[in-house]
């Protein structure tokens, strides 16, 4: 269902109230959040706002003090990274996780290989792995990445990334959540990235943007949801707002909820 706007009239992934403390640190407060199938919402705020503790509650790293999660309309407990994926929940940090030593295709199964014969005896189905893969790639229109069985330590910075990302959402994900994917890469290889966000979008998927980089926030992002000292600031659509009045909320400037 559709209410005119693009976007579904539920949302697939709802946060209300969520506050979490470590120590004498109050890391969030009350914080509101939601993620709407097919679309792109742009998590920012400066240094210490929240966003890697928000984050970490939706994928199940940090249990909230306070607050409840929904997703696909019914309340759940996220207790671990986990329970995260196999509701639909998938996250790549700026880390990636990815193995220099192993192929495309055997990162993108690392944990959950395939196996032929009884689970304990089988050995990895290598060509099943390659195939569905490849399937991905082809899905979400990677085409920078040929061979699934170049190791991972010989791509460039941008394919890695699509390796990630296509890993995540090889697993009937919903949400995927991105941790700063276009840090430290060229012009072209953030292209790339970008492209591969705006692919997730039109599949359907709900995607939460961690960046800095607001020339990206603009590029890809439906909405933008500012965080500032673990609280809510503002919350734009990208076309009836400006960098400016982002920089704004961010910063404190401007402190009213849109």
């Amino acid at each position: 269902m559709n209410d005119g706007s693009g976007l579904a009239a539920a949302p697939v992934l709802a946060l209300s109230g969520i506050s979490k403390r470590f120590g004498a640190v109050q890391a969030l407060t009350d914080v509101d959040f939601e993620v709407f199938p097919g679309e792109v919402v742009a998590l920012t705020g400066d240094n210490g706002a929240g966003k890697s503790t928000l984050i970490k509650v939706i994928a199940g790293t940090h249990a909230p003090d306070a607050g409840t999660i929904r997703f696909d309309g019914a309340e759940v407990s996220i207790n671990s990274p986990r329970q995260a994926a196999a509701l639909g929940i998938e996250t790549v940090y700026q880390d990636l996780a990815l193995c220099d030593n192993l192929d495309v295709a055997a990162n993108m199964f690392l944990g959950r290989e395939t196996v032929k014969g009884p689970a304990l005896l089988g050995r990895l189905s290598d060509l099943d792995m390659e195939r569905r893969a490849l399937e991905v790639l082809k899905r979400l229109n990677v085409t920078t990445i040929r061979n699934v069985r170049s190791p991972v330590a010989m791509l460039s910075g941008g394919q890695r990334q699509s390796v990630a990302i296509s890993r995540a959402v090889m697993w009937n994900s919903k949400v995927v959540l991105l941790d700063e994917p276009t840090a430290a890469l060229g012009v072209a290889q953030t292209h790339e990235v970008l492209e591969l966000i705006k692919e997730l979008r039109a599949q359907g998927l709900g995607v939460v943007l961690i960046s800095h980089n607001l020339h990206d926030v603009f590029e890809v992002a439906d909405r933008i949801a500012v965080l500032r000292l673990g609280r809510n600031v503002a919350t734009f659509r990208r076309d009836e707002t400006t960098p400016e009045e982002v920089v704004a909320a961010i910063t404190g400037v401007l402190e009213t909820t849109k």
